[in-house]
């Protein structure tokens, strides 16, 4: 059995997820995203503009990544 180096847990595999995403949750992150989607939108056009470059993330993965950081604040216990 292999151990990690900094831990006195076994190592069995990859980590798996330990929430499982419920219905409420899913509600929750699509209300979230469709609501960051036009603030990402706008502050994608101003990256892009500044910086004279469209090798970013774009307004979907910026809204994406918004909904995936803030949603599971509502459901912290």
């Amino acid at each position: 059995m292999k151990t990690a180096i900094h831990s006195d847990r076994p190592v069995t595999g990859p980590a798996r997820r330990r929430d499982k995403r419920t219905p409420e949750f899913i509600i929750y992150f699509l209300f979230i995203f469709v609501f960051a989607l036009p603030f990402a939108t706008v502050d994608w056009v101003a990256q892009a503009l500044k910086r004279q470059t469209l090798n970013l993330h774009g307004p979907l993965a910026r809204a994406w990544a918004e909904a995936d950081r803030v949603t599971p604040f509502i459901f912290m216990r």
